[in-house]
């Protein structure tokens, strides 16, 4: 594979930091500013402005909906083209909504535009696409181990046009925030079915439909995440028409594999930004700060720390890249075994980066002075969502030991 960018992919790459540098990064403060005001005032669950304000500065720039590839939305970028751009926006915590690339939205759209009907897309992906309304994915649920997909219990039955969905979901990311106005939940249309890999479907089910009841937030190593945040969901009795089913019933567990492949390389695109800027912190300080006689930075620890950083962060990104390769010439299916390395590898990576990092600023790191506290629990947080480190390098393992089973 060629590693270099193409000049579209260059030309883009300077648009997108300079409207990070312009407007991004010094609307961080804005937003924490505002989401601090929400709370104060007792309801942090609101669009924080300067978002908004930023949404519509994007789009302006023509920095709109830059994933979907092989689809005739977005901006017709592959994932190779796609990812130095993901990583870019991946430096900030408030990066990747203004260019409307966040998740779970971007998960859900891909979702919608490979296996929904025309009227669902019409009703849902639409809006999604204009940045009109934001979404979540019920799949996780607290009384079963969901790293094992096959383990959920929530149950989708069928009652003339309709389906009755009960169940309790949590981790719904973005199930809090007033603008999510559909979910996607994935739960079981014939527990029996003799392929446990199809007995789940997915529905789309309205956030406003009676008997779906947001029952607490929670919290990410203490932070709130708002408005965003991560929701636990009470589904009773839910009604919603059998027309809402995505591909058909018993495709739920195909739908996960193929949706959860997209959402997994993004986020570790973003974790190479946020990595690369923690970096950058870490080499400022040290540079800045003297300790016993000497800059932090002529201390040996420091900078092997340094380019252990640097090795890490390269291998990681180089790690991706051919991953984005993979999906894009050979498809997601046969891309699996590198799409579980890289979700391995990069919170990995991400978190033992953004640690050094810390140990550089001292004290100051575990407050919310310098970001890096919330960098290290969402990176960290990183090796749960999608599937944990285990599930991936069990599949990882099989893969390579298929490759070594003599057949008959």
């Amino acid at each position: 594979m060629d590693f270099a960018y193409s000049d579209k992919v260059l030309d883009l790459q300077a648009r997108v930091s300079a409207f990070m540098d312009e407007h991004v990064y010094p609307a961080e403060a804005r937003f924490e500013a505002e989401m601090g005001a929400a709370r104060a005032a007792g309801n942090p669950w609101q669009p924080a402005p300067v978002m908004e304000e930023l949404k519509q500065k994007a789009r302006d720039a023509g920095l709109w909906n830059l994933f979907l590839p092989e689809s005739k939305y977005g901006a017709g970028l592959t994932n190779l083209e796609y990812a130095p751009l993901c990583e870019i926006m991946g430096r900030s915590a408030i990066g990747a909504e203004p260019f409307n690339c966040s998740a779970p939205d971007t998960g859900n759209m891909e979702t919608l535009v490979r296996y929904a009907t025309p009227e669902q897309q019409e009703r849902w992906l639409k809006p999604l696409l204009e940045g009109e309304i934001r979404s979540a994915f019920a799949m996780t649920e607290p009384d079963v181990a969901s790293s094992d997909a096959t383990n959920i219990e929530a149950r989708i039955e069928r009652d003339g046009d309709d389906y009755v969905i009960n169940g309790r979901k949590w981790w719904t990311s973005g199930a809090n925030d007033p603008r999510c106005k559909i979910l996607i939940f994935m739960g079981k249309t014939d527990p029996q079915h003799q392929n446990r890999h199809q007995q789940q479907s997915m529905v789309l089910v309205p956030m406003d439909t009676p008997g779906v009841k947001v029952l607490r937030h929670l919290p990410v190593f203490g932070y709130d995440d708002a408005p965003h945040g991560h929701a636990e969901v009470d589904f009773k009795d839910v009604r919603v028409p059998v027309s809402n089913v995505l591909l058909g019933e018993g495709r739920g567990f195909e739908i996960a594999q193929g949706r959860l492949g997209p959402g997994r390389i993004h986020h570790c695109m973003r974790l190479i930004g946020r990595a690369e800027r923690a970096l950058e912190m870490m080499c400022q300080r040290a540079l800045s700060r003297t300790a016993f006689g000497r800059k932090i930075a002529d201390q040996g620890v420091t900078r092997e720390r340094i380019a252990n950083s640097r090795i890490l962060i390269n291998q990681a990104r180089l790690l991706v890249l051919h991953a984005a390769y993979k999906m894009d010439t050979v498809g997601n299916k046969h891309a699996r075994q590198e799409i579980a390395m890289i979700k391995v590898a990069a919170p990995n990576m991400a978190c033992q980066v953004i640690d050094w990092a810390m140990q550089v600023h001292g004290g100051g790191a575990v407050s919310d002075d310098f970001g890096l506290a919330k960098a290290y629990a969402s990176s960290r947080t990183l090796r749960f969502a999608d599937g944990p480190d285990e599930v991936h390098r069990n599949a990882i393992a099989k893969e390579e030991l298929a490759r070594h089973l003599k057949h008959p």
